[in-house]
């Protein structure tokens, strides 16, 4: 296929443009106070083995006051630390060490609902005329007395739930315990906007944004169409018969953002990232969202939902050059780990690994690890019984949920539960045996461990302006082979993926190049280059500088 050289270079508008970000779920992350829970004190004790591997800054997920029905992401107080996980006094501590040790912190910002224990959702269900009666999304009921409209949850069921008191249905576009926030209410949007402040006055360098989408929809509460009038067959998860063009994604999402960009521009150096839903379009939304005076850059979780192929990445590639600031994302706690995920049957776990690590490590934008992913941790499995995540027991066994992806970290496996929590305590998800041998403490004893590979990947894009700041040119797949190069005017680095189990070869730019040193499997042969033909072998890369 002839290649493609991209000439949009976006201008470098903040630190993330280029940086590399690393996830912490802190239920997951470390124990430190011995009750089988992640929480702050952990985090502090593990934050010297994130510095290491040489990221710029941490995004946390929620640690607020939560009675846990999403575990985390329903919130009953913004500007409290739930008791499990600490208090505020840990919060600063945790900041205050990431900061000696040269990493800025992000928040998760969940500006979209809250929990239904929350004091604003008590008060606004009380009555239509109180002073929160319209901070929470209320409708009529239908003349039937059936929901509004159409919509679905993406948890399962309807996305609306009656309140007797009020007589109306309020939205939750998740659990009935997470009622959504009406940002078309003054009084509403100035709150939460002093939710930011809170944490920003405490010195925090930025929030992710969660669930953009979901921020505004319809004000006329129109249904959404179906995807097919005549559906052949019905999914598991019901809310893709769905066209969502009235329930989310609406443009009022933008003048959400626009009003908590003027917040962070208040303090120096401050930035957002924000979370996309896997609905099409979202290149074309991170354009729209990312342009100047909303975020400084987003993800989208489309991108795991893609085959691992050259031809999945190159269109990726070829979308964030055009349309705006990309953030990647490999894995998070929403999705199966990329290690399971993606791993092609038959191959070398070892290579794998290093291919991951690598081609993380060259894409233009910015990159957040999930924790775990330096370990080449692949997802859990675990019982039915087992199971925590109200996604996964709504669906099972269709769809397992998302706690494969949150087991706790294994830092010694001679220790009890891995080192996450005391053999008294019992850990909130089981440690998967099978992550034992992958435990942070046996890859520091091995030199050609993942997590010395991705240390040494981190290394380079950190050593090398192209990598991480550079424009994005020459995009091009070759059958089973991706390349493209990143070019920062002083130096160009020309890059080459090889994702089959197969030895490959693709044609390169012209021009000399010096092959860069990279982390790779032991045992993997070298590429070989004949003139302007590159060979690689099996899960292969190359790096030239030239």
């Amino acid at each position: 296929m002839p290649s493609s050289s991209a000439s949009h270079m976006p201008g470098r508008r903040s630190w993330l443009d280029g940086a590399a970000l690393y996830q912490i779920y802190p239920l997951s992350f470390r124990d430190g106070n011995g009750d089988g829970w992640g929480d702050l004190a952990g985090v502090y004790e593990g934050l010297d083995h994130v510095a290491a591997l040489g990221v710029d800054a941490i995004w946390l997920s929620p640690f607020y006051t939560s009675p846990l029905a999403d575990f985390g992401y329903d919130i009953a107080d913004h500007k409290a630390v739930d008791p499990r996980m600490g208090d505020l006094a840990a919060f600063d501590r945790v900041l205050a060490k990431a900061h000696r040790l040269g990493m800025r912190v992000l928040l998760d910002l969940v500006l979209g609902h809250t929990s239904q224990m929350h004091p604003w959702f008590a008060e606004s269900r009380r009555s239509r005329d109180n002073d929160k009666a319209d901070w929470f999304v209320w409708a009529d009921p239908s003349p039937d007395g059936s929901p509004p409209n159409n919509w679905l949850s993406v948890f399962g069921g309807p996305a609306w739930s009656w309140e007797p008191r009020r007589r109306q249905y309020y939205l939750h576009h998740f659990l009935p315990q997470q009622p959504t926030l009406n940002y078309r209410s003054a009084a509403l949007t100035d709150a939460m906007m002093d939710v930011a402040r809170f944490w920003l006055d405490r010195g925090v360098d930025g929030f992710r944004v969660d669930a953009v989408d979901f921020l505004a929809r319809d004000p006329g509460l129109r249904s959404n169409p179906p995807v097919d009038a005549h559906p052949y067959e019905f999914p598991a998860k019901l809310f893709g018969m769905q066209m969502h063009i009235h329930d989310m994604m609406h443009a009022d999402v933008r003048a959400v953002l626009e009003r908590l960009r003027r917040v962070t521009d208040d303090y120096d150096d401050r930035v957002l990232l924000g979370e996309l839903s896997s609905q099409p379009g979202a290149a074309e939304r991170i354009a729209r969202y990312t342009a100047p005076g909303g975020l400084h850059s987003a993800y989208t979780l489309d991108l795991p939902k893609r085959p691992f192929t050259p031809q999945g990445f190159r269109t990726a590639l070829m979308a964030a050059d055009s349309y705006g600031h990309t953030c990647w994302s490999f894995s998070n706690h929403d999705v199966e780990r990329a290690a399971s995920r993606w791993w092609p049957a038959g191959a070398d776990p070892a290579r794998f690994e290093a291919l991951l690590a690598v081609l993380m490590s060259t894409l233009p934008g910015t990159i957040c690890l999930y924790q775990g992913d330096e370990l080449g941790l692949g997802q859990a499995e675990l019982e039915y019984e087992h199971l925590r995540d109200p996604f996964g027991l709504n669906y099972w066994p269709e769809f397992k949920g998302r706690d494969g992806s949150r087991t706790p970290m294994p830092w010694t496996p001679e220790a009890p539960n891995a080192g996450f929590c005391p053999q008294n305590a019992r850990p909130w998800l089981p440690v998967d045996r099978a992550h034992l041998s992958r435990a942070v403490a046996v890859q520091e004893r091995r030199n050609a461990s993942a997590l010395s590979v991705w240390r040494a990947a981190l290394g380079l894009r950190r050593t090398h302006p192209a990598l991480s700041t550079g424009a994005l040119t020459h995009v091009d797949e070759d059958g089973a082979v991706l390349s493209f190069a990143r070019d920062s005017g002083d130096s160009r680095i020309v890059c080459a993926f090889n994702f089959s189990t197969q030895p490959a070869a693709c044609a390169l730019p012209a021009g000399d190049l010096r092959p860069i040193q990279i982390p790779v499997a032991p045992g993997t042969p070298e590429p070989r280059m004949e003139g302007g033909l590159l060979t690689l072998p099996p899960l292969g890369v190359f790096l030239g500088e030239g």
